[in-house]
């Protein structure tokens, strides 16, 4: 009877534990979706500040037409 009950301590244990783990699993899972996203956001908004930022350093330094 001893080995019963520990027996069934243990699977109770056993089966929180993969409860646990499935859970931070689909966290993880959840939190790189966020980190991609906002990784190809910043590549977006980087690609676009640097179009941005070379067409204005080329009128900066444009000869005016009046000369």
């Amino acid at each position: 009877m001893p080995d019963d009950a520990r027996l069934e301590a243990l699977e109770i244990k056993v089966a929180h534990l993969e409860r646990a783990l499935n859970e931070l699993s689909d966290v993880l899972y959840r939190h790189q979706r966020a980190l991609d996203a906002l990784e190809a956001r910043h590549a977006n908004l980087l690609e676009r500040l640097e179009g941005a930022g070379g067409a204005s350093a080329e009128a900066q330094f444009e000869i005016p037409p009046h000369y």
